[in-house]
Parts: structure tokens; C-alpha cells; sequence
């Protein structure tokens, strides 16, 4: 079978619960596989080298560049296609047809990325319907890069990118998706979105930060980034307008659970409003 041209890279940081199915379902289809880790201190590494990946030590200094624009320099730069899947994603059969469809007919590629849906599991069950993330995950690197927002003393994020997509142009959606299976348990999800949301409720206090962070998002996200009542909205948006009570209690739960991050986005940033408030009359 001709493996597609494109270089899969998969950053890890204690991954062992899902590395070794993300690997095995990419191996023999793309060029390459590299696991690029951060400090594993479970079987990340060895489960990765056992299904075949390289895999390669990574360590943030601090600066830019973050991660994936790192792999973007770095990793088998020979190939100029990069695939980014998540220690817990796997290419869907759909979107491997697809991929052959666009890379091995011989004619030249216009778009310089690609935004891939989604196919999400929350709580151990796959959500059908409430769940409409899509990633800007297949990117020609010598077309696309990942912004560097003046968000390094912000918390919540360290090596990581923020929620914002890496720029391209042009941009073309597939509608093959990527397989979200996580097989953590559930808290690893809340906590991860506690992270997350210190680092949204950060730039809530630094508005010029957050322009330039709105302008890389999907249409999508620079609309609902400028939109009041934000948990009412998520939930409303996910649970009612985007069918996902018809995903029954995982829809429910999944809808509650976006807009309780939601909610605390807000109280954190209004938790720090009030500090800065009072620093400033004490000064």
C-alpha cells in the first residue's frame, strides 16, 4: 500500500491509557509517525517505539515557539505535509480515503491546510450530535503557522498552544474525521478545563491579547468569542440547537460540562477584576 506523504506528529505527555491505538492506526498509512514527548513518566515512550513510532524528546524553555509550531521546524522536515493527531486520536477510515483521494492523484495541492471535524467520546460514550469542534490539523508547513500571542505570563496553558488555529490560506474543511477517544477517566477532563479556562479567564483582563487570539479562530469561535451569556449560550447551542439531548445523558452531561467551563471562565476573570480593583485603590 503507498503511504500518503504526510508526516504524523503526536504530542504526548503521559499518554499510555491511548498511545498505542493512536499509533497503530497511523502506521503504514503515512510516511512517518513521531511521537514527540514531554517528560513522559508512564510506558508513553515505550508503548509508542513498540507500535513502531519514532519517538523524540521535547522540552518547552519557555518562549515561543510552543509545541506544534516546534514540530512544524523540526520534525521530518522533508516532508512538508504535518498531520497533528492528540495522544488519544486516530484517523478515521472515511478520512484515510480522502486523504488518498487529495495526495496521491497527482495534482497539485491548493489548500495550504486543512480543518478536520471531530468525532468526540465523552464520559465513555461517542457524542454524536452536540459536539461541532473542528481542527486545522493538516497543515503544508511551509504555509502555515501558529500565532505568538503576547499570552507566555498567562497561566493555564505552559508548552501548549492556545485555543486558536494555526494560520493558513487558503483553507479547505474534509469530512472525514478524526476519532476523539479518550480513555482517561473523566476527571482528567475536568482538569484539564480547569487549566484552560485560567488561561481564558487571563486574557478576559488583557483585551488586546484577546483581539489577537479572536482573529485566529474559526468564524465559529470569533462569533461565540464575542457573545454574552456565554454558559447559557454553550449550553443551549450544544445541547438544544445542536441535537445533543438526542445524545441522551452523555449529550446532557457533555452540555453541562461545557458550560460549567464556560461559567468558570467568567468567575475567574472577575475574581481577578476585583484583585486588580483593589491593588489599584491601594496603590
Amino acid at each position: 500500500m503507498t503511504r500518503l506523504p504526510i508526516v504524523v506528529a503526536i504530542p504526548t505527555k503521559n499518554e499510555a491509557a491511548n498511545i498505542a491505538s493512536t499509533v497503530r492506526s497511523a502506521i503504514g498509512h503515512f510516511a512517518a509517525v513521531v511521537v514527540v514527548d514531554s517528560d513522559s513518566t508512564d510506558d508513553t515512550r515505550a508503548l509508542a517505539e513498540a507500535e513502531g513510532a519514532e519517538v523524540v524528546p521535547y522540552a518547552w524553555d519557555g518562549a515561543y515557539p510552543k509545541k506544534k509550531q516546534w514540530c512544524l521546524d523540526h520534525i521530518r522536515t522533508d516532508i512538508p505535509w504535518l498531520l497533528f493527531l492528540d495522544g488519544d486520536e486516530t484517523p478515521s477510515g472515511q478520512l484515510l480515503l480522502e486523504l488518498r483521494r487529495i495526495f496521491l492523484d497527482g495534482r497539485p495541492i491548493r489548500p495550504a491546510a486543512f480543518d478536520i471535524p471531530l468525532r468526540y467520546w465523552f464520559a465513555g460514550q461517542r457524542l454524536r450530535h452536540g459536539h461541532t469542534i473542528v481542527k486545522r490539523a493538516l497543515l503544508d508547513r511551509t504555509r502555515a503557522r501558529f500565532p505568538e500571542p503576547d499570552d507566555l505570563a498567562a497561566p493555564g496553558m505552559g508548552e501548549q498552544e492556545g485555543h486558536y488555529q494555526p494560520l493558513a490560506d487558503p483553507v479547505h474543511r474534509l469530512r472525514g474525521p478524526i476519532e476523539h477517544l479518550d480513555l482517561d477517566p473523566v476527571r482528567t477532563w475536568f482538569e484539564r478545563h480547569n487549566r484552560y479556562s485560567d488561561w481564558e479567564a487571563w486574557l478576559e483582563a488583557h483585551p488586546e491579547v484577546r483581539e489577537e487570539i479572536r482573529t485566529a479562530k474559526t468564524r465559529q469561535g470569533q462569533l461565540f468569542h464575542r457573545a454574552p451569556f456565554k454558559p447559557l449560550l454553550s449550553f443551549g447551542y450544544a445541547y438544544v440547537y445542536r441535537l445533543g439531548f438526542l445524545d441522551g445523558r452523555a449529550g446532557w452531561d457533555y452540555a453541562l460540562a461545557m458550560s460549567f467551563y464556560r461559567w468558570q471562565i467568567g468567575v475567574k476573570a472577575r475574581e481577578a477584576g476585583r484583585a486588580a480593583a483593589r491593588g489599584g485603590n491601594g496603590g
